[in-house]
């Protein structure tokens, strides 16, 4: 977090400050590091050449020859752990997915598996790749001008550049939303009506604004490219048939973990959203994301606790009878439910219409595709990378939001 909060923020029940939440780029890491101290320049080698390495099937023999293994003692602060989180965790998902799904390795071997495990304890986080790797660390500027590229890849060339980044623009167009729940809770208590109602058309515009941001991966992302590329290195070893027993830790645990992949679910800002607007989901797809916050940086986790905590705005709305209130509380949630169905239009495009395509061999005219890595994924044909089955699961947490609109 910037030291420069304003002494309004600081005053605030929930300041951002108290839950490492930047006022300028809210869940993503300000300006993260591109580079670790030397000791760990063979974790860099690996990390700079990843897509290469693992094209060429040759990134499991390099990890075996060449990288040393190394303590994590030496890292210093939050954003050298976190870049090496990052680092080791591209690193892991090539290790397991070089091979495909039919050659999806087993064992994590220790000079990967243990200072993976020490860097992800410090942090309290899971030993694999997350959205908090994936997209909250994993950005840079190319250039004075602001222009923003990813610092760690994967195979899938500008189709996963565009993917890393188009959801970190959604991420960013969140932060007035995030900022405005902060200013909505500590209305409550006020009894402050107006400052309540410009908090929430506020957060309604935020909203809106992830969904124009969302919708630009239609531009950025070709479909054949995410789905039989890209998707395999998001996937995880918990709920998938290509993993049935999960991964062993080599050095860590004897047992194997079972992981979720990376998933948007283990986005913070949709769970703060849900919190404050009272959206309560099914009780089988409230157990799926309950579990993916354990995939959140632990201060954000708090930050979302912290709103689940705080004085119910439903409940406010609803006992002030202020029909302006209930309509700026209406808009926010249809807002979000048509998030929602933004983001089961950009799932249907790119993972059952892909699937059918990749089935039948076929690309549209237009496609940009490249050479697969290997065959088409199977295991999780018809589920996200979290583990949850995708198109249920999304049509539910729409459904249940647009219920959480106020009747008068």
């Amino acid at each position: 977090m910037e030291d420069g909060d304003s002494p309004e923020e600081k005053s605030l029940p929930l300041a951002l400050s108290r839950f490492q939440v930047s006022e300028e780029y809210g869940f993503l890491l300000p300006d993260p590091l591109t580079e670790l101290p030397a000791p760990y320049g063979p974790w860099m080698e690996i990390a700079h050449n990843l897509p290469q390495l693992i094209t060429s099937r040759r990134l499991r023999s390099r990890v075996h020859q060449q990288m040393p293994q190394l303590s994590a003692r030496h890292l210093r602060g939050r954003e050298e752990l976190h870049f090496a989180h990052l680092v080791l965790s591209f690193i892991t998902m090539g290790y397991v997915w070089q091979e495909g799904e039919e050659g999806a390795a087993k064992v994590l071997p220790r000079n990967l598996a243990i200072p993976f495990w020490e860097v992800s304890q410090a942090l309290g986080l899971p030993p694999i790749l997350s959205h908090a790797d994936f997209v909250l660390a994993n950005w840079r500027r190319k250039n004075p001008n602001g222009n923003l590229d990813t610092i760690i890849s994967l195979p899938g060339g500008e189709s996963l550049r565009g993917f890393i980044l188009v959801t970190l623009l959604v991420e960013k167009a969140a932060v007035p939303g995030i900022k405005a729940i902060t200013r909505a809770i500590g209305a409550i208590p006020q009894l402050n009506a107006g400052t309540l109602h410009r908090a929430l058309q506020e957060l309604a515009d935020a909203i809106g604004d992830m969904s124009q941001a969302l919708r630009r991966m239609h531009d950025h992302v070709d479909p054949a490219v995410f789905y039989t590329v890209i998707r395999i290195f998001l996937s995880g070893w918990r709920d998938n048939p290509a993993m049935p027993e999960g991964l062993i830790y080599e050095g860590v645990s004897e047992e194997p973990m079972a992981l979720s992949g990376g998933s948007a679910a283990q986005s913070t800002i949709l769970h703060a959203f849900d919190e404050l607007l009272g959206i309560r989901h099914s009780p089988e797809s409230a157990a799926f994301l309950h579990r993916m916050r354990d995939y959140m940086p632990p201060p954000h986790r708090a930050f979302v606790e912290a709103i689940r905590c705080a004085p119910s705005l439903r409940q406010h709305i609803l006992s002030s009878g202020d029909p302006q209130l209930r309509e700026a509380f209406n808009q926010c949630v249809s807002a979000l439910a048509d998030f929602r169905s933004s983001h089961i239009t950009i799932v249907t495009k790119y993972i059952a219409t892909a699937a059918a395509k990749a089935k039948a061999g076929r690309t549209e005219p237009g496609d940009r595709a490249g050479p697969p890595v290997g065959k088409p994924p199977s295991a999780l044909e018809a589920k996200g990378t979290g583990g949850s089955h995708i198109f249920s699961f999304l049509k539910s947490v729409r459904d249940t939001t647009r219920e959480g609109m106020l009747s008068a």
